[in-house]
Formats: C-alpha cells, structure tokens, sequence
C-alpha cells in the first residue's frame, strides 16, 4: 500500500482477517498503513466477547452514581501507585484541569518496592476498588476485561513486529515476564458541557508506552486525533469496537517510524449526556532506557517514513524524557504532573521541582 502524506479519517481493521493464511497479509499491510502513517486505526470484530463489552459498559453508570463519600474513600491520593479516584477537573493536561471525573484501575501487582529503590519502582502497585456490597459484581467482571485486553496487547506487539518486518520475537525486550509487569485503565465520566468549566474532556496529549486500546462506552462524539497538518479529525464512537492508537515509547524505539499521534476529547454537547469510556494502557518494562534499545527495521520499511511526509506542529508535547530516563521515571514525571495533588503527599521532592510554588489553583481535593 502506497504511503499517504495525510489522513482525513482513521481506517477499520478487522480482525478476523487473521484467521486464515490467505487474509493474514492484508491485515498486517493494512496494520503497516496505520502504525506509519496515521497512529490510530479502528479495530473491529476484536477477540472480546460482545456480552463483556455490554456487561462492563452497563457498570459504569452505576460506579459513577455511587455516593460521594463512597468515590472520595478510594481517592487517588491515598495511593502512591497513582491508582483511585479522581473527583472532576483534578486532573491536569498541558496545565490545565481536564473536565472529566475517573477512576484509575490496573491488572493485579503487588508492589516489592522498598525504600531505597528508584521512586518510579513504586508506581506499580494494588488497585483501590469499591465495596463488592456497593456495586456487586464489577471488580470480578472488570478483572475479566482486564485479563482479555492484557492478552490482546500482547498479540498486538507480535503483530507490531511483523508489520515492521521484525521477526515475531523483535519486541519482547521491552517486556518483563508477564507476572512482573503492570498494565493501567481507567474508566472516565465526561460531563456534559453546561455542568463544566471548560469544553477540554482531556487536553492534547499524546500516550505513553507502546499501545493503547480505547473502548468508547457511550455513543457521544468527542475524540478527536491530529493529522500531519494539525486538523482535528473526529473519531466517532463504533460499537464493539476499540480504538488503538500508537505511544512515545513505540515511536522512539521505531526512530519515528511507528508514529505517535496527538489526540483530545471535547466534552459532551450541552443538554445531552455524558460521555463515557476506558482506555487500556500497556506498560512496557520500567528499568529501559529506551535511547540505548532503538530497533533495527529493514530499509524497505524506514523508508516509508520519509514518504509520509512532514509532522506539522502539534498541540501535544509530553513524554520527551524517553530521551535519557529510563521509562519508569518517564511514566512518573507524566503522573506527577497529571496528578499534583498525589505527588505531593507521595513524592515530595518531584512535586517541588515541577511545582515549585505548591499546588496549581484548582487541584487541591
């Protein structure tokens, strides 16, 4: 497939394609197209049940509804693992408050760090949930779609590696043994405008790590990604689907191939509803320096990096540091600035020296 110097849409890949020898290329040339050129890419007929999707999506409403007393014992703050609670416009993007209220969820770990250790070894860690009597059945049922999205995001990096011409095994140096890594989620409420300060759902940003599957649990629009001129370009919610779009962490070690796309949610239209949705984020291994891992991908496949043409400027900025730090600290530098008010109970000295002058107007709990 011939690279594009632009996208106006995001293109549908369909999964079952991989089930037979004879559609498995066009899948993986299709998969190409999007890892280079767009960075986003619909993925239909996914490996999940349609009744999971339907019983976690039924759930949402009802963690959300649950007394505020209730959401505020399992706030963010307690955790050092950046794991909880947080109450609507705590979160800050490029600065400013994101108007979404969230809970921040991630695949069973138990923590080993000891003091001592580098502080982005403490960022892995238990999840707060709520009471089993208060939504009864949600934690077992979540844990199931956690478990699938886990293995899915595996089967994701092989078929990463192919798509790049790598051999099947060219990105399993990023990765712990699967029970020495941790993988985050969140489940997110998006008011409706009129309930808000701000129209910024969640400001531009671009992702960290190498993969991130997007379930859109409402039928509202709001997403939207960056195309190579700088345009918003929507991305509307499909049923059963996910949206998968690529990291800082993929795109360094791919030396820009694989390229990270900015992308925003815009709060829902006054007097609709909200907006609802889970993002599923693959860690990649804390220790790695990722300067010192960049991939050796065949000439045939780099050079359609130089015929998708030139980035325009982009309204995202974060995740630099996988310059020089090792991926840990990248992710804990992103959570300090996303989540102040948790630094600054949990990680004093990084909280003073990216916020000097104390907490930001707005965030305090």
């Amino acid at each position: 497939m011939a690279a594009v110097v632009n996208f106006t849409n995001i293109p549908t890949l369909n999964y079952d394609l991989l089930s037979t020898p004879d559609t498995r290329p066009l899948f993986i040339e299709q998969f190409q197209h999007a890892l280079i050129n767009v960075g986003f890419l619909y993925l239909e007929h996914p490996p999940v049940p349609d009744a999971l999707f339907d019983e976690v999506i039924a759930y949402l409403p009802k963690v959300f509804a649950l007394p505020q007393e209730r959401k505020d014992a399992l706030r963010m703050a307690n955790s050092p693992h950046f794991l909880g609670y947080s109450r609507l416009g705590v979160e800050m993007t490029k600065g400013a408050a994101d108007q979404r209220e969230q809970f921040d969820f991630a695949t069973p770990f138990e923590s080993t760090w000891r003091s001592g250790d580098p502080d982005y070894l403490r960022l892995w860690g238990p999840s707060q949930w709520p009471e089993e009597e208060d939504v009864p059945g949600f934690r077992t049922t979540f844990l199931t779609y956690l478990e699938a999205l886990e293995s899915l995001s595996y089967e994701f990096i092989g078929l990463v590696a192919e798509a790049l011409g790598l051999p099947p095994d060219g990105l399993a140096e990023f990765f712990d043994a699967q029970r020495r890594m941790q993988h985050r989620t969140k489940i997110v409420k998006y008011p409706t405008r009129d309930q808000v300060a701000s129209e910024q759902g969640v400001g531009p940003h671009f992702d960290a790590g190498f993969l991130t599957f997007l379930l859109q649990a409402s039928d509202h629009p709001g997403l939207q990604v960056q195309n190579l001129s700088g345009e918003w370009i929507d991305v509307p919610p499909r049923p059963y689907t996910f949206v998968i779009n690529i990291g800082k962490g993929l795109e360094s070690v791919t030396q820009g191939l694989a390229r990270a796309t900015s992308h925003r949610v815009l709060a829902p239209a006054a007097g609709t509803s909200p907006r609802y949705s889970i993002p599923f984020f693959q860690n990649i291994a804390r220790d790695l320096r990722l300067n010192e891992h960049i991939l050796q991908c065949p000439t045939e496949v780099l050079k359609l990096k130089g015929q998708r043409g030139e980035l325009g400027q982009t309204d995202s900025v974060n995740f630099s540091e996988y310059a020089s730090l090792p991926s840990g600290q990248v992710s804990l530098i992103n959570r300090v600035k996303s989540h102040p008010d948790v630094a600054e109970r949990h990680y004093p000295d990084l909280f003073r020296q990216f916020f000097p002058y104390g907490l930001p107007a707005g965030t305090a709990y």
